[in-house]
């Protein structure tokens, strides 16, 4: 029979495997590097790490980058568009 400790460890590796799974179906998440970035996992196959100062200095300009993508939005493409010029290609 599994005494309580067992259960209680078994209980709390079942949180901690929901909480792992709830974080891979968000999409998005963050974590600081082990050089102390902050890394954005989700976005592509590697994660896009960058330092606070970093992050700061873009996340002042994103009305900037909003508008520069509004104004060239019939020259970009998205990642979808970029899988299926792959494949006919």
């Amino acid at each position: 029979m599994i005494d309580d400790d067992e259960k209680s460890e078994l209980e709390r590796l079942r949180r901690e495997n929901s909480a792992l799974k709830a974080q891979l179906t968000t999409g998005l998440r963050l974590k600081v590097s082990a050089k102390g970035g902050v890394s954005v996992y989700g976005l592509q196959r590697m994660p896009i790490t960058l330092y606070k100062n970093q992050w700061l200095r873009l996340l002042d300009m994103a009305g900037e980058i909003r508008a520069f993508l509004k104004e060239h939005i019939n020259e970009l493409s998205e990642k979808s568009d970029l899988a299926d010029r792959s494949d006919n290609a």
